[in-house]
């Protein structure tokens, strides 16, 4: 893939991005945000809970897979500058029961950096406990969950809370990608 810089996006080169996604990830909500990501120039790896490669879902189906960069296990969130949920309703509810996973997750937030989550994604970060108070949104199905977590759930094409980027669906992705692009070159986001 390029990682030449798009002068109409917002900077981030050199910018290091997690995505964190295992089998059933929706493929679109994955590869158009990463490929926004390295068209700004920022450098992206793939973070699965483990080595080898996931598979997508696309249209209802099995679609292609995904080589992953490193298992969760071994990634520190420290030696990232922000991180990507993509959904999908298998490949949430999968990393939810992953401890590493889940602490991979809330360490982003500890260190006050930007994490983006689309359509079932927020499931993880309920999970994480990182919710209470804060402002997002997500596929309808899970705006329950996400409300029980502490959230306060509002339906948009995308909400931004002090670093942390909600969407509903693959509908919303243009949005997303613009403000996951805008929070990333911003960086650290004080509380």
């Amino acid at each position: 893939m390029s990682n030449l810089t798009d002068p109409t996006l917002p900077a981030n080169n050199g910018k290091r991005v997690a995505i964190l996604a295992t089998d059933g990830f929706e493929e679109s909500e994955l590869r158009e945000p990463r490929e926004a990501l390295l068209q700004a120039g920022a450098f992206v790896e793939l973070i699965s809970l483990e080595a080898g490669a996931i598979k997508g879902w696309k249209d209802g189906d099995w679609s292609d897979t995904e080589q992953v960069d490193r298992a969760v296990a071994d990634a520190n969130a420290e030696d990232y500058d922000a991180l990507l949920l993509p959904g999908g309703v298998m490949n949430p509810d999968k990393l939810r029961m992953n401890a590493a996973a889940v602490a991979f997750v809330r360490a982003f937030f500890d260190q006050h950096k930007p994490v983006a989550a689309i359509c079932h994604g927020p499931w993880l970060l309920a999970e994480a406990g990182v919710v209470r108070g804060r402002r997002l949104t997500s596929y309808p199905s899970i705006r329950t969950d996400l409300i029980n977590a502490g959230a306060e759930w509002v339906d948009a094409e995308v909400v931004v809370d002090n670093g942390l980027v909600t969407s509903r669906s693959p509908k919303d992705l243009p949005a997303f990608n613009a403000k996951l692009l805008e929070e990333v070159a911003e960086g650290i986001h004080q509380p």
